[in-house]
């Protein structure tokens, strides 16, 4: 009787995994599909050819998986649940003695892997493909990263940035950010204005900013000075990852970054919800995917046994929306009422476990 539970691991594992993955594949191929027809629409424009099109949609891939998981596990769930159910060989793994919490944890064990590759996915390929294919979109206009950063404005302590327009620099493997036409506003801590630097170029390499062409206009209690310096280095914490962010969609960001911007706004002051909200929904992502397949691990002693493959889907599709929704309210809650977004993530996962082990005990009972 010692083995069988690894038996029954692995019968299991195969049953659930396959579905997932069945599931997985026809949902991506689906949101793949439909994504070309925005693409296709932007051929000409500019230099977008339909070899950029096919590689921008590509390049999402990771990152489109790595969204619709959930989605397709909680689908797989119940599909091979339900073909085991109706098939009565989960009955017959209860005559053998397993209990329906030692199944629950056969599912989780199942797929315990493919969510931690997607955690995995979310912190490394998908945001680096995102990142990749959003630079060969901006070949559709010329002036993509010009107008991207127009009218950029950061806070570093009693410095304030504004960036007239900017891009990205590369030669062999040396990337950094320049900006053009800046205006660095300084204030006293009585909110007095101190100076204001004109700068022509400012270039961001390890370990600060290199300004160039600066004119420097320095206001004192009775007096203006005015002084103009060819080059000048500013120490500055304000770096690349944190002004990118004030473009950059925070979902296509990896944690790291997030963190970075995170701790920047709040240690200038700034609102930085939607960097929390997205923070916390990386670390909350595989306890959110395992609890919404647990939760509805009941369905397959019920409901499942009877009807077709039309009705777990469907049931599958009803419950992870279900819990999308539930989780989307609880974080707007969240930013609107300014509460811990780890608490706002905590709430869906427990409420859809606490269902589930309600109807666990009403179908025991």
């Amino acid at each position: 009787m010692k083995h069988w539970p690894r038996l029954h691991d692995s019968y299991i594992a195969r049953a659930v995994v396959t579905s997932v993955l069945l599931a997985w594949a026809v949902l991506l191929g689906l949101d793949v599909v439909l994504a070309f027809p925005d693409e296709l629409d932007d051929i000409g424009k500019g230099a977008y050819t339909a070899n950029h099109a096919i590689a921008a949609v590509g390049l999402s891939i990771p990152w489109r998986a790595y969204n619709l998981f959930p989605t397709a596990a909680v689908i797989g769930s119940l599909l091979g649940l339900g073909q085991l159910a109706a098939s009565s060989e989960l009955t017959a793994l209860r005559a053998l003695g397993l209990s329906r919490l030692r199944l629950s944890v056969s599912v989780a064990l199942a797929l315990a892997l493919l969510t931690a590759l997607m955690a995995v996915n979310g912190e490394t390929l998908a945001p680096w493909g995102e990142e990749r294919a959003q630079a060969i979109r901006s070949v559709r206009n010329t002036n993509m990263v010009m107008a991207q950063y127009s009218g950029l404005w950061a806070r570093e302590g009693d410095m304030f940035l504004n960036a007239r327009s900017g891009e990205q620099k590369q030669r062999g493997d040396d990337r950094w950010l320049e900006l053009r036409g800046v205006r660095l506003f300084q204030f006293e801590d009585d909110g007095r204005l101190k100076s204001i630097a004109s700068v022509e170029m400012a270039e961001h390499r390890p370990g600060g900013w290199l300004l160039r062409n600066v004119e420097r206009t320095t206001f004192g209690a009775k007096s203006v000075s005015r002084q103009k310096v060819a080059e000048e280095r500013w120490d500055s914490q304000l770096d690349e990852t944190a002004l990118a962010s004030s473009v950059t969609k925070p979902r296509h960001m990896h944690s790291a970054a997030l963190r970075s911007s995170i701790e920047y706004r709040k240690r200038n002051g700034l609102q930085a919800s939607d960097f929390e909200n997205v923070y916390w929904s990386r670390w909350f992502y595989p306890l959110n995917v395992l609890a919404l397949c647990l939760a509805a691990v009941p369905f397959a002693f019920g409901s499942l046994r009877s009807g077709g493959q039309g009705k777990r889907i469907f049931i599958g599709i009803v419950y992870a929306l279900g819990f999308f929704l539930l989780q989307k309210m609880s974080t707007q809650m969240a930013g609107v009422f300014d509460f811990d977004y780890r608490i706002a993530y905590a709430m869906p996962p427990l409420i859809m476990l606490a269902v589930s082990w309600l109807l666990f005990h009403r179908r025991s009972g």
